[in-house]
């Protein structure tokens, strides 16, 4: 991975100051698909942080046991604080 493509991508991200602006620019950016699965992570994290078994997300949320144990190999790392 580029690291400065990744530096200059969150800086474009910090720079964005109205939802309408955000979401515009996820919408350019994004294919329809990854626009489904981005916020979908973002459930699996938040039901992982309240104590849902991963079994129980992946099955209300439709995906599979390893997407979900991938949302929780990264909180075990120390992401997500902010969720």
């Amino acid at each position: 991975m580029n690291t400065k493509y990744l530096e200059e991508l969150i800086e474009y991200l910090l720079m964005i100051d109205s939802r309408t602006e955000m979401e515009n620019f996820l919408r350019g950016l994004l294919t329809e698909k990854e626009l489904e699965e981005l916020p979908q992570r973002v459930q699996i994290v938040k039901m992982l942080k309240k104590g849902t078994p991963q079994r129980a997300i992946a099955e209300e949320l439709g995906i599979g046991v390893g997407t979900v144990t991938r949302g929780s190999t990264e909180i075990k790392k120390g992401r997500f604080r902010s969720v």
